[in-house]
Parts: structure tokens; C-alpha cells; sequence
């Protein structure tokens, strides 16, 4: 099947599809006599499993590891499920930081009076220098002059 079909099948565009060949995470297509890119089903399925791999949120580092795993029938089951457990680990921890982001935002939000007034907390905490997050509370109550 030509790109466009691969494309469709695989539900992965021709342009990321030409950019995973660049790379290396899938085999070069053969070529037409003509010059076109040429796949197969399981080119399709390969590219079926980096896409699926890519909603996980699995990095293309790892998906290259995944894809040579999953191609390798004698592989260890230990080692696809470490692959997977690093990623779980690098997930939980931004999660953190996407939680500790949030509850700093919400408790400077809730700071804010939100009205005429020029005093804002939430931009004094962004002009504070060293970045700490509840800058309010530590004594910096007087209003930081903006650019």
C-alpha cells in the first residue's frame, strides 16, 4: 500500500509516518519503480503500535525500545514491564509537579481580590526574583514595581 493508504490504516499521518523513517523507528519503505513509498500490513501494524505507544505518552526513545522488544519473541517479559514502570514513575512525578503548580496557582488566585484594585498577589508572586512559589508569605506583602 502506497503512504496515503498506510496512513489511513494506521491512523498515523503521512508526514509523522515519513518522520518516523528519518529517525529510524520504522524501517525505510520500499519503493515503486516509480519512486513511491510501498508498506505493508505489518509495516501498518508497527506503525499502529507507535501510535498507541505515543497516547501512553512513552517518549520516542522508548518506543524504539518497545518496538525491538515487541519484535523480539524471546525477549524477557521483566524488561517491557521495567520500560513500562519507568515511564509510570516519570508520569506520577509530573503529576506532582502539575499538582503543586495548580494548589500554588488556586491559593494565589484565592489571594487575589479580583477587582479595580492595582494590588495583584498573583503578580507580585511572578515578579518575586527568586520564584518561590508563595512569595506572599514570606513577607512580601508592599506591591513590586512591573517593568
Amino acid at each position: 500500500m502506497n503512504i496515503g493508504e498506510a496512513s489511513k490504516a494506521s491512523g498515523v499521518g503521512a508526514k509523522l509516518i515519513r518522520y518516523y523513517e528519518s529517525i529510524g523507528l520504522i524501517p525505510e519503505a520500499g519503493r515503486t519503480a516509480a519512486g513511491y513509498r510501498v508498506y505493508s500490513g505489518n509495516d501498518v501494524n508497527v506503525l499502529r503500535f507507535i501510535k498507541r505507544a505515543r497516547t501512553l505518552g512513552f517518549s520516542i526513545e522508548r518506543i524504539q525500545r518497545l518496538v525491538g522488544l515487541w519484535q523480539d519473541r524471546n525477549r524477557p517479559s521483566a524488561e517491557v514491564k521495567r520500560v513500562a514502570l519507568d515511564h509510570v514513575a516519570e508520569l506520577e512525578a509530573k503529576i506532582a509537579e502539575l499538582r503543586a503548580m495548580s494548589d500554588t496557582l488556586k491559593e494565589l488566585a484565592n489571594a487575589c481580590h479580583g477587582d479595580d484594585r492595582p494590588d495583584c498577589p498573583i503578580l507580585r508572586d511572578l515578579a518575586h526574583e527568586d520564584g518561590g512559589a508563595h512569595a506572599h508569605h514570606n513577607g512580601c506583602h508592599k506591591a513590586t514595581q512591573g517593568p
